[in-house]
């Protein structure tokens, strides 16, 4: 059965399946060594492997594939698995299991759910779209198709595999035995797409009277649709602002998108909320506009005739078609409003400045946000990509630091998992190293992450050294799990804290325990741009560790409501922390 699944998912387009081997998916990775169009890739960790596929999905491949083993091996897929859910990345996972012949006997890890044991099927139909167990090796030929096509409508597919159905033969449908193909030689490319009635969308387009504001989001970037939309934004004559983890959708400000607002939500750009509220129209693409999106928005999108257009619907109260392929959506719907269907009363936007965050000033040690994020604009190229982490360092990357042109700008925030970024930034990178083998343009990833997150999943740049990656790991070095040092600080009138760390040389430390490895600590903000060329300058994975202070507070409004409010403690109107702003509660 694991050739069978090695050879359909190859012939649907995939390429590579990201993992950590083990007697209960051994199997597999055997199939996948004898194949020259599969690389098996094994991580250091589930949970990394699961992001390798969620990051390697998100660049743009469509689908990305992880496989682990029984019991603990599996379990560690969970959060990961969770985030793709959460964040509707299309993502398969094949799970192994012990032989079914142990079912509910007291095996080792034994996920059966029988007799009191782990029930794999119920946990992993939690954090999916599609989970189903396959205990016959015909089941295969429909439970593989329908996994596909379940997990390109937005989310994780599991496939439960237990050992001795791995390991045996499929029925061809000519009644023989072999690898056995579902539909002979014919292969599903792509699951069915469906598509709302655009009718009533294009009739509030063309009635608008007054200037319309975009706001964008991750289908955007998942369909490929950045042109379409920037077709439709033309023919619209409208302004555009990003969800965080859609930053690289709008183009780049200063270089032919100066219609491009900045990004919305709690770590967002104040503009933003200006702009809407000044629109005749909202319009949201592609976006189901979450709490850490829509922060600062919600008055403003209940009161401004506000429309949807994608594949799932928005929380927000609205008017919403579906679609399951924006570039074909967007298209036709560009399409519909040219010519003599062009509206005739929507406005060009008067010029509104992108406006920043206003952190209070720290003159603490170490390098600033705002003046690291300044060195790395400077010299990241066009056509680098872009992975940001969690915490206090992710909100200042997210805000002072655009994307870059032809590059992707990647940030987990379904469930904002702590050392997504190690993962996704290696995913990521092997569908990058694909695309470059066929038109030859070498790019490189930047991977943005605190300490924090390093010492959760750092252990991943060993990935990217075995496999010679192009990736160069920035790590904020402020010896805390910096966003919950400020939670304490604003929040329990810093009586104490938990979330301090010890010093660490993590530049230093990197290059001693990987040889030949380019790593560099940075404390002075004089050293960096030198630094970041060198580390930048390699052909293979490099680090770049840089001082920070866990004691300056990020671009992050809940944040800022809060120092606000302790500033004037008497003023009724700042409450200590902004309810609404639940993300800053996690």
């Amino acid at each position: 059965m694991v050739d069978h699944i090695v050879e359909y998912l190859a012939a649907n387009g995939i390429s590579h399946l990201f993992g950590v081997d083990g007697a209960n998916i051994e199997d597999l990775y055997d199939a996948a060594y004898f194949r020259d169009d599969i690389t098996a890739v094994l991580a250091k960790h589930e949970f990394s492997a699961a992001t390798m596929a969620d990051g390697y999905s998100r660049s743009g491949a469509r689908i990305g594939v992880v496989a682990a083993t029984s019991g603990g091996g599996c379990l560690n897929t969970v959060p990961g698995l969770g985030e793709s859910l959460a964040s509707r990345v299309p993502v398969l996972a094949l799970i192994g299991q012990a032989p079914t012949t142990l079912d509910g006997r007291g095996a080792f890890q034994d996920t059966s759910g029988d007799n009191g044991s782990l029930d794999a099927y119920a946990l992993f139909s939690a954090v999916s779209v599609y989970c189903r167990r396959v205990l016959t090796p015909a089941d295969i030929l429909t439970a593989l198709p329908e996994a596909l096509a379940a997990a390109r409508t937005g989310g994780p597919a599991v496939l439960l595999l237990p050992k001795d159905v791995q390991q045996a033969e499929v029925a061809c449908v000519d009644g023989g035995r072999g690898n056995g193909r579902a539909h002979g030689s014919v292969y599903p490319a792509k699951a069915g797409v469906h598509f709302g009635d655009p009718q009533v969308l294009e009739q509030a387009l063309r009635r608008a009277d007054g200037t319309i504001t975009i706001i964008a989001g991750e289908q955007v970037a998942r369909d490929d649709a950045r042109a379409e939309l920037e077709r439709l934004r033309a023919t619209l004559r409208a302004r555009v602002a990003t969800v965080p983890d859609a930053k690289d959708v709008a183009g780049t400000p200063g270089l032919g998108s100066s219609s491009a607002l900045g990004v919305a939500g709690v770590m967002g750009h104040p503009g933003v909320p200006v702009a809407a509220g000044q629109s005749a129209l909202c319009l949201l693409v592609g976006t189901r506009m979450t709490v850490t999106a829509r922060a600062g928005l919600d008055s403003v999108l209940g009161s401004v005739p506000t429309y949807s257009i994608g594949a799932q619907v928005p929380y927000p109260s609205c008017t919403h078609v579906h679609s399951g392929d924006l570039r074909e959506s967007l298209t036709q719907l560009a399409r519909a409003l040219s010519g003599t269907g062009r509206p005739t009363q929507v406005r060009v936007p008067d010029h509104l400045p992108r406006t920043e965050l206003r952190p209070p000033d720290h003159h603490g040690p170490g390098i600033r946000y705002r003046d690291a994020m300044a060195v790395l604009d400077a010299d990241l190229a066009d056509g680098t990509d872009i992975v940001v982490d969690a915490g206090n360092v992710g909100a200042s990357a997210i805000h002072y630091l655009p994307a870059r042109r032809d590059g992707r700008f990647m940030v987990a925030l379904g469930m904002g998992g702590m050392g997504y970024s190690f993962g996704a930034g290696i995913g990521m990178t092997f569908h990058r190293a694909s695309d470059a083998a066929t038109t030859g343009t070498a790019r490189r990833t930047v991977v943005i992450a605190g300490d924090g997150s390093f010492f959760m999943h750092g252990m991943e740049i060993h990935t990217a050294m075995q496999y010679r990656l192009p990736i160069t790991f920035v790590l904020f070095d402020n010896h805390a799990h910096a966003m919950c040092v400020t939670r304490e600080q604003l929040f329990y009138e810093d009586r104490y804290s938990y979330n301090r760390f010890g010093p660490s040389r993590l530049g230093a430390g990197l290059a001693a325990m990987f040889p030949g490895l380019p790593a560099y600590d940075v404390a002075d903000v004089g050293q960096l741009p030198r630094a970041l060329g060198m580390a930048l300058d390699t052909d293979g994975p490099s680090v770049l560790s840089i001082e920070c202070s866990a004691d300056e507070i990020p671009p992050f409004a809940a944040f800022l409501a809060a120092d606000s409010a302790h500033s004037k403690p008497d003023d009724p109107s700042n409450p200590e922390e902004n309810r609404t702003h639940v993300t800053a509660r996690a």
